[in-house]
């Protein structure tokens, strides 16, 4: 295979094709992690798990703020928990959401990069 030269020794150190192969995620981690970028991806998901960074929340809480049909809000939700961002706690009539571990950290790490505007 022909390579740049400035390219050559740099690719020769990681092992080639097979130690680049050798050091990238599985396909099954890979296709894990798309998902949650896409779930990630919507400015109204993003929304929600910011506004449950700073307090869990039901449902007639979050419409203030994510302004949309009980339908659309409901499609949301259910995204972010099968990605395991959120999860729904029931406390009587009410679902309350809050973030997962995962979700915090997520959040963190968006909110450590570009602080809250």
């Amino acid at each position: 295979m022909e390579i740049p030269p400035s390219l050559r020794s740099a690719f020769e150190k990681v092992g080639g094709i097979t130690g680049i192969r050798s050091s990238i995620p599985k396909n099954e981690y890979i296709l894990r992690s798309s998902k949650i970028f896409h779930a990630l991806s919507d400015p109204r998901r993003l929304k929600i798990l910011f506004i449950l960074s700073v307090q869990s929340s039901c449902v007639c809480i979050l419409k203030k703020f994510i302004r949309v049909s009980d339908s659309k809000l409901s499609y949301h939700l259910s995204v972010l928990k099968k990605n395991n961002l959120i999860r729904g706690m029931r406390e009587g009539n009410w679902i309350v959401y809050a973030l997962t571990d995962k979700g915090a950290s997520l959040i963190s790490s968006i909110d450590g990069v570009h602080g809250r505007q």
